[in-house]
């Protein structure tokens, strides 16, 4: 079983603002697994700590009104890479994030305000059939 899981809830501090999103319960699923821990933003080159960033009109752009679609983008295609020619059984990716927000992101507005949508790396991984599960979700 081979099982991608955002960095961020391993506990790697890659997150904007310097810090990690460790789940307890993710972490000890993971345990005797074959895990691809996976960081898109990261992997883009971004660098940590970073200003925040949402999809705006399609684009992810930061908070400063920098567009940073490009690395986002260089993110993704680097993980696709990762993982390509690997049987995934499914994924288990951070919330809300312009790169793993599986059921909802922010609405590109900087003010909290959260939409149905899915980050760029949500919408790589399921447009190859790849389960995608979102960390509120698990149990």
């Amino acid at each position: 079983m081979s099982i991608i899981i955002s960095s961020c809830l391993l506990g790697c501090d890659c997150k904007y603002n310097g810090g990690n999103n460790a789940n307890k319960q993710v972490i000890e699923f993971a345990k005797g697994k074959d895990v691809i821990s996976i960081c898109p933003e990261q992997m883009g080159d971004l660098s940590t700590p970073r200003p925040p960033a949402e999809i705006v009109d399609g684009i992810v752009m930061n908070v400063e009104g920098e567009n940073v679609d490009a690395a986002f983008k260089k993110g993704v295609n680097s993980a696709m890479e990762l993982i390509q020619n690997k049987k995934i059984d499914f994924a288990i990716l951070q919330s809300r994030s312009p790169s793993c927000g599986v059921n909802q992101i922010y609405d590109g507005t900087f003010s909290g305000t959260l939409i149905k949508g899915q980050g760029l790396f949500t919408k790589a991984l399921t447009s190859q059939g790849i389960k995608v599960i979102d960390v509120e979700d698990f149990k």
